[in-house]
C-alpha cells in the first residue's frame, strides 16, 4: 500500500526531538511525511479508525502514549456455557478465525453432558524486593526477624483499604539466593488482592519495604559499616503466581461422548487421551497444544480489560515448573468415565485499571454478570479448556484444517475484495472442496477471467 522513498531511507538514523509533545494531528502528519508515499493515504487510513464519539476517542487516546489511532480487534461472544450449573455467555476479543466458533461448539457439546466444573484453589500473589547484602547471613536473618513487624507497620496506610476488603499482605520471608548470584537476597512477599489484579498495590508495598529495609539497616547495631550498606536492586511484583490457581473440568461416561463426528466414543476417548499424553511428554507439541488453550484464555482476558501478557508469561512459566515444558491440560479414563481438566495460574481483576475505564471491558464484565475476581478466573479457565477440547476433538477426528479453513475463507475473500456474486459462487464451490489459500485464489482467478 505504501512505499518508503530513498530520501526517507537516508534519514533512518535521524531522531525527532519532542515527539511526545506534538498534537495527535502533528504526530500523524510527521509520520506520514517521513515514512509513507503518498502521505495523505496514510493520514486517511489512520483517521478512518478514530472513534466518531469524541469522548470515547479521548479516553482511548489517554490509555497509552503517542496515540495516533485505534487498532481494532473483533469482540465476539460464545454462548451456552454451562458452568457450575449455571448458563453463561462468554465475551472473547480475538482476531483469529474459528476461535469463537470452536469455543461455542465445545460449550454446546458439554451443555448436554453435565457442563463445566470450575474451582478456584487459591488466590495468592507474589512480590519481591531484590537486594544485595555483603555480610554475615546469620546477622541478616536476625535483623529480618527483628524488623519484620516494621515492614507491616510502615505499609499500613497503603494496605488499609485492601485490608477492609479482606486482602492485604499475607507474609514476608527472607530468601537467600546466594547460590544463584553472589550476595543476592530477597524479601519474598505474598499478597491477597481480592477483586483487583493488584499490581499497583503490590508495587507500592514493595517500594515501602525497600525504604524500610535500607533505613533500618543503617541503624542496626549488629551490622558493620559494610553490612549497613544494603543495595536494593529493584522492587516489583511477579507475574508468576503458582499459588493463584483455578481448575476447570469436564467429565461424562465414555459412551455419552457419541455424536455425529464421534460414532465410536470409546475409540475417540482413547485417541483423545493419547493426544493429551503426547503433549505431556513432547515440548514441541505442548507449545502448540497450550497455544490453543491460550486462544480461549487470552480472548476473555483481553475482552475484560485484563493484562494478557502477564497471564501468558505466568502460565507458560507454570507449564515449565518441573523443569520441562508440558501440557497444561490432562485427561483420564477410569471406570468408563472420561475426564478432561486443566489447572492454570491466573492473576485477574474486576476492579481498577482498564476494567473500570474501557467501555467494552465494562460491558464484557456486565455480560458475565459482574463477577468477582475468583468468578472471572473460572470463566477464563473454562474458555481455555473449551478451546483445547474443540481443537483436540478436531485433531483426532476430522482434522484441524477442515473447520479452520472454512472459517478463514471469509478473510481470504476480504483480502481479494470479492463482490457479493463472487462470494456466493465461492462459498457454494467450497462446500464440496478442500479450502486452502491457494485453492481459493485459483478459483477467484477463474471467476475473474474474461469470457
Amino acid at each position: 500500500m505504501f512505499a518508503k522513498t530513498s530520501h526517507n531511507q537516508l534519514k533512518m538514523n535521524e531522531t525527532i526531538a519532542g515527539f511526545s509533545k506534538l498534537s495527535k494531528e502533528e504526530k500523524i502528519n510527521w509520520l506520514a511525511k517521513e515514512y509513507f508515499t503518498p502521505p495523505q493515504k496514510a493520514v486517511e487510513l489512520l483517521k478512518n479508525y478514530w472513534n466518531s464519539n469524541e469522548k470515547i476517542q479521548k479516553l482511548h487516546d489517554e490509555f497509552i502514549e503517542n496515540t495516533i489511532s485505534n487498532f481494532y480487534i473483533p469482540l465476539g461472544v460464545a454462548p451456552n456455557f454451562l458452568i457450575n450449573g449455571k448458563f453463561s455467555s462468554i465475551p472473547m476479543a480475538i482476531e483469529e478465525s474459528s476461535v469463537v466458533a470452536a469455543a461455542s461448539k465445545a460449550a454446546k457439546f458439554w451443555s448436554t453432558r453435565g457442563g463445566f466444573k470450575a474451582t478456584v484453589i487459591n488466590t495468592e500473589k507474589i512480590g519481591q524486593v531484590h537486594f544485595i547484602f555483603k555480610g554475615d547471613e546469620s546477622k541478616l536473618e536476625l535483623f529480618f526477624a527483628q524488623t519484620k513487624a516494621k515492614f507491616f507497620a510502615e505499609t499500613e496506610s497503603i494496605t488499609k483499604n485492601m485490608r477492609k476488603r479482606g486482602g492485604g499482605i499475607l507474609d514476608i520471608i527472607l530468601k537467600d539466593k546466594t547460590n544463584l548470584l553472589p550476595n543476592y537476597f530477597q524479601l519474598h512477599t505474598t499478597f491477597e488482592t481480592k477483586d483487583s489484579m493488584g499490581a499497583n498495590f503490590i508495587n507500592s508495598c514493595l517500594e515501602q519495604f525497600a525504604k524500610t529495609l535500607k533505613q533500618e539497616a543503617l541503624v542496626y547495631e549488629l551490622f558493620s559499616e559494610t553490612e549497613r550498606d544494603v543495595e536494593v536492586v529493584m522492587s516489583i511484583l511477579s507475574n508468576y503466581v503458582p499459588n493463584c490457581i483455578v481448575r476447570a473440568e469436564v467429565s461424562c461416561l465414555v459412551e455419552d461422548l457419541v455424536e455425529k463426528h464421534i460414532p465410536n466414543p470409546k475409540a475417540f476417548a482413547e485417541r483423545f487421551l493419547q493426544a493429551v499424553q503426547i503433549a505431556e511428554v513432547e515440548p514441541f507439541r505442548a507449545v502448540t497444544h497450550n497455544k490453543g488453550i491460550m486462544n480461549g484464555i487470552d480472548a476473555v482476558v483481553l475482552a475484560t480489560g485484563n493484562d494478557f501478557r502477564a497471564v501468558e508469561a505466568g502460565i507458560h512459566a507454570y507449564a515449565s515448573r518441573d523443569g520441562s515444558y508440558t501440557s497444561l491440560s490432562h485427561a483420564k479414563i477410569e471406570n468408563e468415565i472420561f475426564t478432561f481438566w486443566l489447572e492454570v495460574p491466573l492473576a485477574l481483576g474486576t476492579v481498577g485499571g482498564l476494567t473500570a475505564l474501557h467501555p467494552l471491558a465494562k460491558l464484557s464484565l456486565e455480560m458475565l454478570e459482574n463477577p468477582s475476581a475468583k468468578e472471572l478466573m473460572q470463566f477464563v479457565a473454562v474458555a481455555g479448556l473449551a478451546q483445547n477440547f474443540a481443537a483436540l476433538r478436531s485433531l483426532t477426528t476430522t482434522g484441524i484444517q477442515d473447520g479452520h479453513m472454512k472459517m478463514h475463507l471469509n478473510n481470504i475473500l476480504n483480502q481479494f475484495e470479492a463482490n457479493d456474486d463472487e462470494r456466493l459462487l465461492i462459498r457454494k464451490y467450497f462446500k464440496h472442496h478442500v479450502v486452502s489459500h491457494s485453492a481459493v485464489v485459483e478459483y477467484i482467478e477463474i471467476l475473474r477471467r474474461p469470457i
